[in-house]
């Protein structure tokens, strides 16, 4: 009668190192994806910057506002700005300067992208998807945010935006140039999330003024 034999103690920890090491590596490797959204986010934002003061050094104007825009990086004139010094609209925008702002930087090189204002892929998005856009007014995206203008970026989890205040600002998403809400119209205040209040798990916009 033959005996049934069953996995010895050692074949047993053989296997469960196994399972630990394509555990680690999995986790790892997803910490590595999340890291790396992250640094692609906050390249989001010092990128806009570059941009505007590029385009401003070069064409004497604002990217959106310019109203030479036409002359200067060949748009069509309807989309010119009105040269008020101001890159007017909502940074969520579906017309208008913070609308145009895109086109107007690709035209002129500074960026790549669309420069066809009716291609679903001509709003710049992060990582997440979410959508990236720019306006005048920090003031108006979240309370309390100072500066001549705002870069904001929605669908963030909150993970990632205390992890973006942490490498950008000061570690805390209810104050300093970096500050994090829900549902930024772009047209009036909202009130920012602290980062102890954050959860993890929660989509945000994230703003950031210059």
């Amino acid at each position: 009668m033959n005996k049934e034999q069953g996995f010895t103690l050692i074949e047993l920890a053989i296997v469960l190192v196994i399972i630990g090491l394509l555990l680690g590596g999995v986790l790892k490797g997803q910490e590595l994806i999340n890291s790396a959204k992250v640094k692609n986010m906050a390249s989001d934002f010092r990128n806009v910057q570059v941009q505007i003061y590029s385009y401003q050094d070069k064409f004497r104007a604002l990217p959106g506002d310019d109203k030479a825009a036409s002359a200067n990086v060949g748009v069509d004139a309807g989309t010119n700005g009105d040269g008020d010094g101001v890159i007017a609209g909502a940074w969520n925008a579906s017309s208008g300067e913070s609308f145009n702002f895109w086109l107007h930087i690709r035209k002129a090189g500074l960026a790549t992208g669309s420069v066809v204002t009716s291609d679903p892929k001509y709003i710049p998005t992060n990582t997440e998807g979410g959508r990236i856009g720019v306006q005048s007014n920090p003031n108006n995206t979240i309370a309390n945010m100072s500066g001549s203008y705002a870069v904001c970026s929605d669908g963030v989890l909150g993970k990632f935006a205390k992890q973006l205040d942490t490498s950008l600002d000061d570690g805390d998403t209810a104050t300093g140039n970096l500050m994090a809400a829900s549902l930024v119209s772009g047209t009036a205040a909202t009130t920012a999330v602290a980062t102890s209040s954050i959860s993890d798990s929660t989509k945000y916009t994230v703003c950031m003024a210059f």
